[in-house]
C-alpha cells in the first residue's frame, strides 16, 4: 500500500510525503527576473504548509524571452544569489525544490517571435545551450532539480508537436526527431550536472487539431525514460478544468498517466483537479502513478497537505474557479474570506 502521507525517495532526493506544489504561475518577478520579497513570502508559505516538494513556476531561460511579463528567470549568472536565498528559505522547511526551466517563445535580437518552423540549426542549438545554462545555475544557487517544461503549449511544448512542428530536416517529421530538442536538452544537462534531479512536464494531448495526443506523448516518454529522465509529470494543454468537486470529477489526467507509468521505469507524478486525500491514495493504488501534484488548491490554502495530514477527511475548498488567472500576482480571490 501507498500512502500520501509516507517517506518517498525518488532519483537522490527524499520527500517527506508523495505531495508535490506544482508549478503555478506567479507573474511577480522584475522584469531581469530578480525576485520581491513577496515571491520569496508565498514560497515560505509553501514550504511550511507541508507539501513534500516544491517545483517553482515558470522560469525562463532566456533574457530575451517575453512572452509575458513577471517570468523568474535563471538566464544571468548575477541572479544566482537572490535564487540561493529562495532554495534556503524553502530547505529551512526540509523540502525538496526544482526550478522549472521553460521558454515562452524564442525571441531574435530583433525582437521577432520565431516559431519553430522559420529557426536556423544555431538557432536551436542556442536554445538547448541555453536551458543547459539555466541549470548549470539553479545548481549553483542550491536546487535539488530542475523541470524541462514541455508542456502547455510554450516553446518546447510547441516544437515537438506536429500541430506547430512542420520542419523536415532532423529536427522535425517524426516523433524521434521533433522530440530531439527535449533529449539534447536532458544529455546535455546530465553532462553539467550529473547530480540533479532531471523531471519533465508533458501534455498528455495537445487538445488541438493535428496536435501531440496520448500515444505519441507515451512514446516521448519512454524515449526520455531510455534517455535517463528522472520523473515525468504528466499534465495536459490548455488552462485548469472547471467545477472541480471532490470524488465527482478529480483527477482528469489520471488515465493518460497511468497508462504512461506502465511504460516507463521512472516516477511519473499527475496533476489535475485533486481534491481529497482519499482519492489522492486511491490513484496511488490502483495505477503506477508514484506522486500527485497539486497546483490551485495550494493558491487557496498552502498548509493544505497539514491540513490533510491533520485530519484524512479534509476536503479543499477549491473549486477551480479560476478567478486565479486573472487576479493580481496569480492569487485566489477567496483566500482571506473563508480561512479561519
Amino acid at each position: 500500500m501507498k500512502h500520501i502521507f509516507e517517506p518517498v525517495k525518488i532519483s537522490g532526493m527524499t520527500l517527506k510525503n508523495r505531495l508535490v506544489r506544482s508549478a503555478t504561475w506567479e507573474g511577480l518577478a522584475m522584469k531581469d527576473g530578480s525576485i520581491p520579497e513577496q515571491l520569496y513570502t508565498i514560497y515560505e508559505e509553501l514550504a511550511k504548509g507541508g507539501v513534500g516538494m516544491i517545483i517553482t513556476g515558470f522560469t525562463s531561460v532566456d533574457r530575451n524571452d517575453t512572452y509575458f511579463g513577471g517570468m523568474m528567470r535563471l538566464c544571468d549568472d548575477a541572479l544566482i544569489p537572490q535564487y540561493r536565498r529562495l532554495t534556503d528559505i524553502i530547505h529551512a522547511e526540509n523540502v525538496p525544490v526544482i526550478a522549472q526551466l521553460a521558454l515562452g517563445g524564442y525571441y531574435r535580437q530583433s525582437g521577432e517571435l520565431t516559431e519553430p518552423d522559420e529557426m536556423t540549426a544555431e538557432e536551436i542549438q542556442h536554445v538547448i545551450q541555453m536551458f543547459i545554462d539555466a541549470a548549470v545555475r539553479a545548481e549553483k544557487a542550491g536546487f535539488d532539480g530542475v523541470q524541462i517544461h514541455a508542456a502547455h503549449f510554450f516553446f518546447l511544448s510547441r516544437f515537438i508537436s506536429p500541430a506547430c512542428n512542420h520542419r523536415t530536416d532532423h529536427w522535425g517529421g517524426s516523433t524521434a526527431n521533433r522530440s530531439r530538442i527535449l533529449q539534447a536538452v536532458l544529455h546535455g544537462i546530465r553532462r553539467q550536472c550529473p547530480h540533479l534531479h532531471i523531471t519533465i512536464k508533458i501534455n498528455c494531448s495537445d487538445f488541438t487539431y493535428g496536435g501531440l495526443e496520448e500515444t505519441e506523448c507515451i512514446s516521448i516518454c519512454r524515449m526520455l525514460d531510455d534517455a535517463g529522465i528522472d520523473s515525468i509529470e504528466i499534465s495536459g494543454n490548455g488552462t485548469s478544468v472547471s467545477r472541480i468537486r471532490a470524488h465527482v470529477n478529480e483527477g482528469y489526467f489520471v488515465p493518460a498517466a497511468s497508462a504512461v507509468a506502465v511504460m516507463v521505469h521512472c516516477p511519473v507524478m499527475v496533476v489535475g483537479g485533486f481534491r481529497s486525500l482519499d482519492t489522492m491514495e486511491e490513484v496511488l493504488n490502483t495505477t503506477d502513478i508514484q506522486l500527485i501534484s497539486l497546483s490551485r488548491p495550494l493558491l487557496r490554502e498552502p498548509d493544505l497537505p497539514e491540513k490533510m495530514h491533520s485530519d484524512p477527511g479534509y476536503i479543499s475548498p477549491c473549486i477551480s474557479c479560476n478567478a486565479c488567472y486573472s487576479s493580481a500576482a496569480h492569487m485566489c480571490i477567496f483566500r482571506g474570506r473563508t480561512q479561519a
